[in-house]
């Protein structure tokens, strides 16, 4: 019997319900950026604001506390989540590798040697928000373990994702800045230590250490994920009582509900010209892109679970079923945020390989989300609640 705890239910609540606005205000980007209104839309966006343009406030600040967010989720399930135990943490461990690998030598396969060839972090991200929107509609056909075991590989591979960001795309780094914002993390996790259990001082820090991060050439994004392992976590009070779960608590609305939809907004209003769709099936980079999502997601996903389970290093868990195992994997298939996130560092200079790659994602996640909801709603049976109780 697998028990959801009310955070991890009230965390599903909340990124289902945001998929729902993500999708409207996804497609309501697209139709300003195609509408006698394109050149405001665009001129809002770009207009400056205390040095830094309004895009870059929403992604570079405001998307550092989804990271943030990214970070509390993380380290609430390595100490009282599926990751807590290791024999249940391989699992969506092993799963995320195989869906980050497969679709990078996918799309490096497509594009090595090419100027696009940067964008190979692109198809290796999961959109969660979106992923469990569809799981939503399937209603309660769909058993717990599946949603545990795919926002653990989708919490995971947003781990990768910010790796891959830290490591490949940052071009030049300010050492003194960046000395600075280890020191202010060090503080951080000194008052951990000491047993400073209020938030003020972690939020104003991280807010410091963010500037010095921004300033270093290293994504500021990243302070993010540094602050939510500093901020203490009692994990033997139990889960309600840690300060990291109250801030975890207090940020999951702002970010699904505020912080999501106005990235999208801001990222996806992508011009549509006639030529587009046939640019988006023939240009080496949007096919690495779409072969990634689509094929690369479900197959690595897949066969890096099935490979574990025959060497032995985990099995799957009862009521989670190979075919739980392969919707799962299609649904991996929505990169989205984290994707587009990545297009936008991999190609800073090149706004139609930017554009272009936005499309592709768009595609990819939508061809992925219908596959991977017509063979959950093909395969889902009353067995597997009735296995699931």
């Amino acid at each position: 019997m697998l028990l959801i705890s009310k955070t991890f239910q009230r965390f599903l609540d909340s990124e289902q319900a945001s998929s729902v606005l993500l999708m409207l205000t996804t497609v309501l980007a697209l139709l300003i950026a195609n509408s006698l209104f394109a050149s405001h839309y665009h001129d809002v966006w770009h207009s400056h604001w205390l040095g830094l343009s309004l895009e870059e406030w929403v992604n570079d600040g405001l998307m550092a506390v989804f990271f943030l967010l990214i970070g509390l989720e993380l380290k609430r399930e390595l100490y009282v989540g599926e990751l807590s135990s290791l024999n249940h943490a391989l699992l969506p461990t092993i799963a995320a590798l195989g869906g980050m690998l497969v679709p990078a030598l996918i799309f490096w396969l497509i594009n090595q040697g090419t100027p696009y060839q940067a964008g190979v972090g692109i198809p290796m991200a999961t959109d969660i928000a979106f992923a469990l929107g569809v799981l939503s509609i399937l209603g309660n056909r769909v058993p717990a373990s599946l949603k545990v075991f795919l926002v653990a590989f989708a919490v995971i591979d947003d781990l990768g994702a910010a790796i891959m960001i830290a490591v490949f795309y940052t071009a030049s780094i300010s050492l003194p800045h960046l000395l600075a914002a280890f020191i202010v993390l060090a503080l951080l996790f000194a008052l951990n230590r000491l047993r400073v259990i209020s938030v003020v001082p972690y939020v104003l820090g991280g807010a410091f250490m963010w500037w010095l991060t921004l300033k270093s050439g290293v994504h500021a994004t990243l302070a993010g994920i540094a602050l939510a392992f500093a901020i203490p976590f009692k994990h033997h009070a139990g889960d309600e009582d840690s300060p990291s779960h109250q801030l975890e608590h207090a940020l999951h609305r702002p970010v699904a509900f505020l912080i999501l939809p106005l990235f999208a907004f801001a990222n996806t209003g992508v011009h549509l010209e006639a030529g587009s769709l046939q640019a988006v099936f023939s240009h080496s980079n949007s096919q690495g892109i779409l072969a990634g999502l689509i094929l690369g997601k479900p197959l690595g996903i897949t066969l890096a679970v099935a490979l574990s389970v025959w060497l032995g290093l985990c099995k799957l868990h009862a009521p989670l079923r190979w075919t739980h195992i392969f919707g799962a994997a299609m649904l991996g298939g929505i990169g989205f945020t984290m994707s587009i996130f990545i297009t936008n560092l991999a190609f800073d200079s090149m706004p139609e390989a930017i554009n272009l790659s936005k499309m592709a994602i768009l595609a990819g996640s939508v061809v992925s989300g219908l596959c991977g909801w017509l063979w959950l709603n093909a395969t889902l049976d009353r067995s597997a609640i009735a296995a699931s109780r």
